[in-house]
């Protein structure tokens, strides 16, 4: 078993002070729980982990029984303090209110209870912070698996990686392509769609939010205007409603919209957006094209590859939004295949496969940006392997 680096994060904020609740947050399947679990192996702190997944959702008084049965133990054994957490806390209904009165209590009487909170429902916790707790609490950011954490724990190569993407619960199943993507589609996309989305929030067309993560998918890496995107999908609709639909979807963890960088805030809005999964066994998944035959497609494989080095820059983008941000370039022919921010910093990526033919954009942005950094990905300049390895703000 790996330790990820969130993990030194997280044993970090139980040792320190009691500030804030400590939310962990995170897509499905990317080992939150587990991370959880080891941190409290290494700590010294006296603990109670539980998890409300046994726990009838209307049983709201649940927590508050846990919580002073915390307060009751630290006074009987003389503690200082104490370290509770909820998992899948987000299935109480009303949680976040509960919270935040027995949270506040402890804060009067000076009481010391440490709290975490976990939930496989990025969505609903995220509702139930912004609702309820808005200044009492801080997120710490869980993404997908890395190329480097997938080499280390299954031994894949880049190939393997680029293809079968992040899920490390799939990763012992590659070996059975007709299992693994029945487990990536109907375990992974089906139960984020199902209960992350359509049972928190009010969808009225479904059937076009799976349609719009498909397309999407399928065009990930690839710049598409919304009606473009309508002219494509059975289910009728409107750009306002696709574009809300995208955000729920991006919330998830399932795959996001990248806008165009422009100085002209206006035009960053109003753009296109390039599609972009945050895991490509969102893409391969739902083709019928084998590994084997994805390799020596020139074609194919060229669009996974550049959608793993997005899957890799928007992942990062989103551990550390407060650091750097993501954006494509486009003016009339010219286009640069990533634009990362970091301040006042630029950086243009081009990513080139064997098969693609070179744009002229880097060119076009580089007179546009005198200023800004400009880098190649692939064949010609950093390897594949060795940029899926780097943490984009070392870049800068």
């Amino acid at each position: 078993m790996i330790e990820r680096t969130d993990l030194q994060t997280i044993k970090s904020r139980m040792n320190e002070q009691r500030k804030f609740i400590q939310v962990i947050s995170g897509p499905r399947q990317v080992g939150k729980t587990t991370l959880l679990k080891q941190a409290l192996n290494k700590i010294s702190i006296p603990y109670d982990y539980f998890s409300a997944d046994l726990i009838s959702t209307t049983n709201t008084i649940w927590i508050s029984q846990v919580w002073e049965n915390v307060r009751m133990k630290m006074k009987t054994q003389n503690l200082s303090d104490y370290l509770l957490v909820f998992d899948e806390i987000q299935k109480i209904d009303n949680w976040s209110e509960i919270v935040k009165k027995e949270w506040d209590s402890d804060s009067w009487n000076n009481i010391n209870i440490k709290l975490f909170l976990c939930g496989s429902s990025r969505m609903l916790l995220q509702q139930g912070l912004t609702e309820s707790l808005t200044g009492r609490f801080e997120l710490i950011n869980i993404s997908h698996w890395s190329f480097k954490e997938m080499q280390e724990a299954f031994g894949w190569n880049v190939q393997q990686y680029i293809y079968y993407g992040a899920y490390p619960g799939a990763a012992t199943m590659i070996e059975d392509e007709d299992r693994w993507r029945d487990y990536v589609k109907n375990t992974l996309v089906e139960t984020s769609i199902s209960k992350d989305i359509l049972m928190l929030t009010r969808v009225d067309k479904p059937a076009l939010l799976r349609q719009l993560f498909e397309l999407g998918s399928t065009y990930s890496g690839q710049i598409l205007s919304y009606n473009k995107i309508l002219g494509q999908l059975f289910d009728a609709g409107n750009t306002t409603t696709l574009s809300h639909y995208l955000k729920l979807l991006d919330e998830s963890g399932l795959l996001g919209g990248i806008e165009k960088y422009s100085e002209n805030k206006i035009k960053v809005r109003s753009s296109s957006p390039k599609f972009q999964v945050y895991n490509n066994a969102l893409i391969t998944a739902q083709e019928n094209l084998s590994f084997s035959d994805a390799v020596v497609n020139p074609d194919k494989w060229g669009r996974l590859s550049e959608s793993a080095i997005g899957a890799h820059l928007i992942n990062n983008c989103k551990k550390f939004k407060n650091k750097i941000a993501l954006y494509y370039w486009r003016e009339r022919s010219a286009e640069v295949d990533f634009v990362i921010k970091h301040g006042h910093k630029l950086i243009g990526l081009e990513v080139k496969s064997g098969a693609k033919v070179a744009k002229s954009g880097m060119m076009e942005f580089a007179k546009m940006y005198p200023k800004a950094k400009v880098m190649l990905v692939g064949t010609g300049g950093i390897d594949f392997e060795t940029f899926l390895k780097l943490n984009p703000v070392e870049l800068f």
